[in-house]
This record gives C-alpha cells, sequence and structure tokens, in this order.
C-alpha cells in the first residue's frame, strides 16, 4: 500500500467514522496487531483493516497517537 491510498482512504468520511470508532473502542496502550485485530473483531471494512495494517509496528499509548500518524501522511487525519 502507498501513502497515496492512506490518503485517499482518510479522505472517505465513511472510512473515517469507521476507523474513529475502532479507536474508540480500543483498550490502550495497544500495538499494530491489537488494532488490526480490533478493526476485523468490529466488522471494519477491507479499507480501514488495510489502513491500520499500513501503520509501524510498535505501541500506541492512545488514540491520539494513531491519529496524528494517520493524518502525518499528508491528510488532515480524523476527527475521535
Amino acid at each position: 500500500m502507498t501513502d497515496t491510498h492512506v490518503n485517499a482512504s482518510l479522505n472517505d468520511e465513511p472510512i473515517d467514522d469507521e476507523i474513529a470508532e475502532v479507536l474508540r473502542d480500543l483498550t490502550y496502550p495497544t500495538n499494530k496487531d491489537g488494532i488490526v485485530d480490533a478493526a476485523r473483531a468490529a466488522g471494519a471494512s477491507n479499507d480501514v483493516i488495510a489502513v491500520f495494517d499500513g501503520l509501524p509496528e510498535q505501541d500506541y499509548a492512545n488514540a491520539d497517537a494513531i491519529e496524528q500518524l494517520l493524518g502525518s501522511n499528508g491528510g488532515s487525519g480524523i476527527a475521535i
């Protein structure tokens, strides 16, 4: 997946809503695998799962850390 695909995905409002829902329901701290697993369990679309699967392998202390990283790819981020 390229950054362009991530940016395009984050500009679609329904995807933003799905991402925000997954991030709100996570237990923190978490890691990339935990985020992807939670997205699958929540029934998120393949596009949302792909966005989360593109995150770096690291621990995330809170939703803000993930949102800032997603927004740092040139997009404005998402509202959680």
